[in-house]
């Protein structure tokens, strides 16, 4: 992604939206046959009442498209809806373009941004509708914000931080039934890209009129319906039928209306085989020749135990599109042999993760004495030497990529050859040393002992599904007991995974990957270098102060990683381009400092596979979580040949 100005990006979006509006497109005919047999029986409204009164014009990629098919798909374990935001589920109010230069109206019919960054004036489609036909409008809006937003009952997950600058919550002002403004106290200049990335907003999930039935305020017995359906009080209701907590939650409920393009008439969960999610009638999308979209009349998801029994679904050519889970190194060289027989092809991915695996001990442990060893910075340092990334590289990489430290990829302008490559040498006698120092003790079968006489034991817990960090592990679990360290590694299912690892406390030690590796992409995610929301799993209780420092569960950081976190929050309320990045490299070199976690190799290009007869598809995209591949290529614009 380029590190584009305010005012770039800005014109980014602009001129693609002006794209959108040409007047040749002002009085076409819209039509949406497949739902036309509905519509004559009484079951929906004429097309004209279900589109807003100016729909998102999408250009088809490569060319116009019918309505019908099935998109056929497939979910591994519990723990990958949050894979879902990338098919189906990316609809923010404005969205990243396809070759992620920008961002660009969505939701909103349009947006403008005042000259020093502090008040954002979004404005929406009139006559716009939730799949249920209700309207979407400010109410929504205003019902997010003063009612899910401003509750503290509600636990709202990082967007406190989104919606803030230097600790003060922006304000929401309600124009008219379209037209909102959030206003800062201080400059914002990611707050659009905020909004895009990877559809962490709930400003255009939440539909007022489903969700206060829900609601104590505006429902009195909803304590009594929350303990009918088998919840403790309203809340616990409330946010589960909302999915303000994580996408999981979001997704497995085929009861609240959307704005998706499909819309699950079996939620995950509700099944135990399958997902199925169909059109969305009042979708707001047509393409250039007036075909309301999508094209596909359904996605049909399996759902899968393992990858291995993807990777055989896929084989079979069951599937028709797929990278996450099986598009695996060691995994190429079998599906090309049956790119015929399965009748797909691939796709390639350019990788913007910081690394393709992070160690990360857990610095906020519950043991006083694993605590304190694991934010012993040597300790780290002298596992970092530990481990032999290139036998690594070579066995699960096929010798693609090369040591370095979670980081920015050399090229880009905020690269810091100190934080890639610091540590990254296999020097086990080094490890030792440091190691001799602080550890000193050993048992009779060489393991090193802790303060207390116990052996020092680090369980990876790891999320079963991450195949090539599973390989990676057989390398580096006998390299860390070289030195004398008892490492294991404990895997599981991902749904158990994030209970364990991302909302809990006493694990030992995770791997994970994503962050990013470039521009603006690593300054709204630089999770390894500033613990600032749970995706900074080393650190939970840090990145919860950080949002919420009077929450009991938050932990007041050593100064060093407060004094990192206040320049981040410098950082964002920059909307300066050459600031942005004088502060992004400050916060970069710091983070060499600290040292916070460590990791094997920078990415090679991945790819993905593709059935021959899906059409309007990118063959190249980039590979992220923020940019929620294949989300801002318009996968309603997807259909079959």
């Amino acid at each position: 992604m380029r590190n584009l100005s305010r005012r770039a990006f800005l014109a980014a979006g602009t001129a693609f939206a002006a794209l959108l509006a040409l007047p040749a497109w002002a009085e076409m005919e819209y039509k949406s046959p497949n739902l036309e047999e509905a519509v004559q029986a009484g079951d929906l409204p004429p097309l004209a009442e279900r589109l807003p009164e100016n729909p998102l014009v999408i250009t088809p990629r490569d060319q116009p498209g019918t309505q019908g098919g099935t998109w056929n798909h497939a979910l591994v374990g519990g723990g990958s809806l949050s894979m879902l935001v990338r098919y189906q589920g990316y609809e923010p109010m404005v969205r990243f373009t396809p070759d992620w230069s920008g961002v660009t109206p969505n939701v909103a019919e349009s947006f403008e941004v005042n000259e020093d960054s502090t008040e954002y004036t979004f404005t929406l489609r009139k006559g716009m509708k939730w799949s249920d036909g209700e309207p979407y409008t400010t109410e929504d809006v205003k019902f997010w914000y003063e009612d899910v937003f401003q509750n503290p009952e509600l636990t709202i997950g990082d967007q406190a931080f989104w919606y803030s600058t230097d600790g003060s919550v922006a304000e929401l002002e309600v124009v008219d039934d379209q037209t909102f403004k959030v206003k800062f106290a201080q400059p914002n200049g990611f707050f659009a890209q905020q909004l895009a990335w990877a559809q962490q907003d709930q400003i255009t999930r939440t539909p007022k009129h489903y969700l206060k039935q829900f609601h104590i305020k505006y429902n009195p017995d909803a304590n009594e319906l929350a303990k009918e359906r088998g919840y403790e009080s309203w809340v616990a209701l409330f946010q589960r039928e909302c999915g303000v907590q994580q996408d999981n939650d979001f997704f497995q409920n085929s009861n609240r209306p959307t704005l998706n393009a499909w819309k699950f008439t079996i939620a995950p969960g509700e099944d135990t085989e399958r997902a199925v999610a169909v059109r969305n009638p009042y979708y707001w999308k047509v393409d250039t020749e007036g075909t309301q979209l999508p094209y596909f009349d359904q996605i049909n998801y399996q759902m899968v135990g393992d990858p291995e029994v993807l990777l055989l679904k896929t084989l079979q050519g069951e599937i028709d599109m797929m990278d996450q889970y099986i598009a695996t190194p060691a995994n190429k060289p079998v599906l090309y042999d049956a790119q015929e027989s399965g009748d797909f092809h691939f796709y390639t991915l350019k990788e913007t993760a910081a690394n393709v695996m992070v160690f990360q001990l857990n610095l906020n442990h519950t043991d006083p004495v694993k605590n304190a060893l694991y934010n012993n910075r040597d300790f780290r340092v002298a596992l970092s030497h530990a481990i032999d990334r290139q036998s690594m590289i070579e066995a699960v990489f096929v010798g693609q990529g090369a040591p370095a430290q979670p980081s920015i990829v050399e090229g880009d302008p905020l690269y810091v050859e100190r934080l890639a490559k610091q540590y990254t040498e296999y020097d086990p006698e080094k490890a030792n040393a440091i190691l001799d120092e602080i550890l000193p003790n050993k048992d009779s079968e060489g393991f090193r002992l802790d303060s207390e006489g116990r052996r020092v034991t680090i369980i990876f817990e790891i999320d079963q599904v991450r195949t090539t960090f599973l390989d990676m592990f057989q390398l580096a679990i006998p390299n860390f007991r070289d030195v004398g360290i008892d490492a294991q590694i404990r895997t599981m299912d991902r749904s158990l995974w994030e209970t364990r690892v991302r909302h809990g406390r006493e694990f030992d030690a995770t791997a994970h990957q994503f962050g990013a590796n470039s521009g603006v992409a690593a300054m709204l995610d630089p999770r390894y270098f500033v613990p600032f929301n749970t995706n900074a799993l080393y650190a939970q209780g840090w990145a919860l102060h950080f949002n919420q420092p009077d929450n009991d569960a938050a932990i007041e950081p050593p100064e060093d990683v407060k004094a990192q976190q206040a320049l981040y929050k410098k950082l964002l309320a920059t909307g300066d381009q050459d600031k942005q990045h004088e502060i992004m490299l400050e916060l970069l070199n710091n983070a060499a400092d600290q040292f916070l976690v460590f990791g094997v190799s920078l990415p090679p290009d991945g790819y993905g596979v593709i059935k021959n007869d899906m059409v309007n598809t990118m063959p190249v995209m980039p590979n992220s979580f923020g940019w929620p591949t294949p989300g801002p290529s318009a996968p309603e614009q997807f259909f079959k040949n």
